[in-house]
């Protein structure tokens, strides 16, 4: 029995939740996470996942899983430090760093783990953290675990990162400063400014950390936003997720030895949680072989997506200011979201909504990710769909 002044919390803040259209129920799917999905025995067009090429779901890389679990096991059966790094996981770092373009690289559990661990190992109480306002939450999250002054940067606004890693190198306040973004953002789908970035920083000697999440098997002919510009000589943090274009699960950091080596002794997660499965390092190294060897699959995500958002934008939807495959449908109001997405799902095409705290107030959305897996005829059916619910719903005319 729980006590009665949680039960009171919970009740009155879920209620609240509700009523502001700012609770999301979680769907259960029936099967893999693939094009199609199977929900409460409906079969969907999906556009809700992160699975850009498909990987999630490719038998290569099925057959990597098992043959690395067959080999090593279902775990690792330590941590990293102890006796859980086996040599798969060399070999995964090792393949993380040459696709990169950096010396070495560290893997960890997941993009958030790896956001927590690495900024908190090197910033600390006396430096400060300069970070673009939309950067994705594990970012938000690390940089209040170190200790840092966090500073906000006005998203994608160069001219106020300029001024305030004038401010913060020149005020002799701090030991040191670091400047953090997304390379890709998750909810707007735009393109961080790295060369503009990386000229600034390097001015102020400002540490950069480029989080490629969103960036990695989607930009740079799939080796990501930094590789995109050429700028992987002038990046100090590369960090990314294996869960994404990937495919698969967990997150890295690439960089010079020196940066591994030190967040490899002290960054937490890495240091107190048990290692990456060998199932899923088997996996991820066959998801970067498969980038590397067929080009075609990164230039048919980029085929799909420009298609999807010119047909959106073609029957009168606002879908931003999105430069990559990410495509949101931005209505607003949080509840008519709620609604849109509600509809959208009735009518076999599942896209979520994106409300408060994801996204700010007011600007409620349905993000769309069509993926590398995703047919002409799958995406000319859900633009039907788009056409049918946004007219029942006034949001197009």
């Amino acid at each position: 029995m729980s006590s009665k002044v949680l039960d009171q919390f919970l009740e009155t803040n879920l209620a609240d939740l509700k009523e502001k259209g700012l609770f999301n129920t979680i769907d259960v799917l029936e099967g893999s996470n693939g094009s199609i999905i199977t929900v409460n025995d409906q079969k969907m067009i999906n556009l809700a996942s992160n699975n850009y090429l498909g990987f999630a779901t490719r038998p290569e890389l099925i057959e990597a899983d098992v043959e690395a679990t067959q080999h090593y096991g279902a775990g690792a059966g330590a941590v990293r430090t102890i006796n859980g790094t086996l040599d798969i996981h060399e070999k995964l770092e090792a393949k993380i760093a040459e696709f990169k373009g950096t010396e070495a690289a560290i893997a960890f559990q997941s993009g958030f783990n790896c956001n927590m661990g690495a900024i908190s190992a090197v910033m600390k109480k006396g430096d400060a953290i300069l970070s673009d306002e939309l950067n994705h939450a594990s970012i938000i999250d690390g940089c209040r675990l170190s200790g840092a002054k966090i500073i906000r940067v006005n998203h994608q606004d160069m001219e106020d990162l300029e001024a305030k890693a004038k401010a913060a190198t020149e005020s002799g306040e701090y030991n040191k400063v670091m400047y953090i973004t997304d390379g890709v953002f998750s909810m707007d789908g735009d393109v961080a400014k790295i060369p503009e970035i990386v000229e600034i920083c390097e001015k102020y000697n400002v540490i950069t950390y480029v989080d490629d999440a969103h960036g990695t098997g989607v930009m740079g002919h799939g080796h990501g936003t930094v590789k995109h510009f050429e700028m992987q000589d002038h990046i100090d943090f590369q960090m990314g997720t294996l869960s994404k274009g990937i495919g698969v699960v967990g997150g890295y950091v690439a960089g010079t030895k020196q940066l591994i080596t030190w967040l490899k002794s002290q960054a937490r997660p890495f240091l107190f949680s048990t290692s990456l499965t060998p199932g899923a390092a088997g996996a991820c190294i066959k998801a970067i072989d498969l980038i590397e060897e067929h080009p075609e699959y990164v230039e048919t995500l980029w085929e799909n997506a420009d298609y999807f958002k010119s047909e959106l934008k073609r029957i009168g939807y606002d879908i931003g200011h999105s430069e990559t495959p990410i495509t949101p449908v931005i209505v607003g109001d949080e509840k008519l979201a709620q609604e849109f997405s509600k509809k959208l799902l009735e009518n076999g095409v599942y896209a979520k909504p994106i409300v408060y705290p994801t996204v700010p107030l007011g600007t409620g959305r349905v993000r769309n990710m069509p993926n590398a897996g995703h047919t002409k005829e799958m995406l000319d059916d859900a633009i039907k769909v788009y056409e049918q619910v946004g007219k029942e719903l006034g949001i197009i005319k």
